[in-house]
């Protein structure tokens, strides 16, 4: 029976040595490509013929795909030993080339966008087979892009707008420490260290690490507010006034190839089921003994006699039966991964915290790295990378242009995955064991789902507030507005939270980005409703959209499966399992 262990990665299938002259070499071919596509300049007129144009784009995907390779080798060996100076040396070097390749063939996207004829582009997408999508969704950018001089006013401004800001805020909360006294000791904590205390099992401890967050802020929340105006208004003048595009949000929409209809439907259901995360914050409550939570106990954790472990055979043939009982194809798939030695996943000094899973060609079976401990989160950790390397192997016949998932589609196999392993554990646990793990669960559920919807309807609004000339003050009052309507009287949110908003930096960096979460989140536990319902068979449709990767638009995609996540009544779905973890957790503490 074979016996997984611990381990580092293989990389050998992208480079073998990145000092050999082989390596130079396969560098050199690539520039030389690159030089020899330039050169298609000159043929490139709307008359151009379909098996030419078509000709253009296969060599385009062919450097796509070896510059990948390398530059990626480069990234994952950097991940792996980021005090290398070798491999920090060679990151800077692939990128610094992959801004120059990009450079080079940026004419060709130029063209495609601005300067084709529609009847002569829908002449050359109608032959494109499954590129179809990638060209279509490249006009559609078009029509918000402006002449080639006008973009690079914009982008030359940008550098002194936009950007100088998201720094400038960067800059200024990157500074903050916070002071915190505890047992009588004053100590001085930087952000990453905070959020330790704010998790912390003692509720004192929590309010005063959550005091000292949130009184910083506050203290800056002038300027702070400035530059959020300032983000907003210059958002509204280039994307509404000088772009076209119909209402902030909607940019985020279009990057995102989702309809208007679809992202009003699932907020809509977000909002109409405040009451489901509202009861769970009352169980909550009584779990910790509690009259009610205060905003403070939100994230509070549940007190565990023992935590369990788990070694490193046993989670990875846990993940692997999960997959396989669900689907025998994705259990293989999964298991392709280990094979071929592309995971690694011991700790080690210098390699990066965290996980992800990289895709760096669909040719080759995706790189995972974790770092694994033996807790119960790090087995659903590994679940969640391989439900995207799944993803990646189930799209690997696509172009590489069209194998990746857009983002609201990009969590659905890695949440999915979560799914079949929660309820897996779930049946095999002491009551004490489920109470802990459905609470962890619906935590994370009300932070991916709840809290991004809000986040996104306090956007909206708070745009809307600051294009009618508001005031920081305003901004504040429409936040507090936000947490009242959310949690109702399940919670008691003090009046310091009405500064958070400063806190959370996706409002600064990406506007409107937030509600993916709710989006990737929701739609997996859409997803496996219909599984519970229709059993075994649902397994050949859910590989089916997989496979799809990028190559149609989300709400196409789905609806050929009978699925319309334009409507209310399908985001629902995701909601009933959210209540029925609730209901469940409530019959484990009665």
């Amino acid at each position: 029976m074979q016996v997984f262990k611990e381990g580092k990665w293989d990389l050998s299938e992208l480079v073998k040595d990145p000092e050999s002259p082989h390596f130079e070499r396969r560098l050199k071919t690539i520039q030389n490509d690159v030089k020899n596509f330039e050169k298609n300049k000159k043929i490139l007129k709307p008359t151009i013929s379909e098996k030419k144009f078509m000709s253009m784009l296969h060599t385009l995907e062919d450097i796509t795909d070896e510059f990948g390779r390398v530059s990626g080798y480069a990234s994952l060996e950097y991940s792996s030993d980021t005090q290398s100076d070798k491999a920090t040396s060679l990151v800077s070097r692939m990128r610094k080339l992959g801004a120059q390749l990009e450079n080079q063939t940026l004419f060709f996207d130029q063209w495609w966008k601005k300067q084709i004829d529609e009847k002569n582009a829908q002449r050359l997408m109608k032959s494109s087979g499954e590129l179809h999508e990638f060209l279509r969704y490249k006009r559609l950018l078009a029509k918000y892009s402006l002449t080639e001089p006008e973009e690079r006013i914009i982008n030359t401004l940008d550098v002194t707008g936009h950007s100088a800001l998201v720094k400038i805020y960067d800059k200024i909360t990157n500074a903050f420490t916070f002071e915190v006294k505890i047992d009588g000791k004053t100590k001085r904590y930087n952000r990453e260290e905070l959020s330790v205390l704010i998790r912390s099992p003692k509720p004192s401890t929590r309010e005063i690490a959550y005091k000292a967050l949130l009184s910083e802020f506050d203290k800056n929340k002038g300027v702070l507010g400035e530059i959020y105006q300032n983000i907003v208004s210059n958002w509204k003048d280039e994307c509404i006034q000088i772009r076209g595009y119909s209402s902030p949000i909607s940019v985020r929409n279009i990057g995102n190839d989702t309809d208007d209809k679809t992202v009003d439907a699932l907020l809509a259901v977000c909002k109409k089921n405040a009451d489901v995360f509202r009861k769970f914050f009352l169980l909550k409550a009584r779990i910790l003994k509690m009259k009610k939570l205060r905003r403070y106990d939100i994230y509070a954790p549940i007190q565990k006699r023992e935590e369990k472990k788990y070694n490193y055979d046993k989670a990875v043939k846990l993940v692997l039966n999960t997959l396989n009982d669900f689907s025998p194809q994705l259990g293989e798939y999964a298991n392709r991964v280990f094979a071929q030695k592309h995971v690694d996943s011991t700790i080690r000094p210098g390699k990066r915290s965290g996980a992800f899973c990289s895709t760096i060609t669909p040719k080759i079976t995706p790189y995972v790295l974790v770092n694994f401990k033996g807790r119960t989160n790090d087995v659903f950790t590994l679940a969640h990378e391989l439900g995207h390397a799944i993803h990646s192997i189930a799209a690997s016949g696509k172009s590489i242009f069209i194998a990746e998932a857009p983002l609201p589609l990009a969590e659905t196999a890695s949440t999915f995955s979560e799914m079949l392993l929660f309820n897996k554990i779930l049946d095999q646990v002491s009551d004490e064991e489920q109470q802990s793990i459905l609470t962890e669960h619906l935590d994370d559920m009300y932070a991916t789902v709840g809290r991004q919807a809000y986040f996104t309807l306090f956007e909206i609004a708070a745009h809307e507030k600051i294009g009618n000339g508001a005031m920081v003050q305003d901004i504040t009052s429409e936040y507090m507005k936000t947490l009242k309507d959310q949690f109702g009287n399940s919670v008691d949110v003090t009046p310091d939270f009405g500064t958070e908003w400063t806190c959370i930096p996706h409002f600064y960096h990406s506007p409107f980005y937030c509600y993916s979460y709710s989006f990737g989140n929701l739609l997996s536990l859409s997803l496996y409703q219909r599984y519970r319902k229709e059993g075994r068979s649902f397994a050949s449709t859910y590989v089916d959209i997989l496979a799809a990767g990028g190559s149609k638009k989300p709400e196409d995609l789905l609806k050929e499966h009978g699925i319309d996540i334009s409507t209310e009544s399908f985001w629902q779905e995701g909601f009933e399992y959210i209540k029925n973890q609730t209901a469940r957790l409530q019959k484990v503490i009665n």
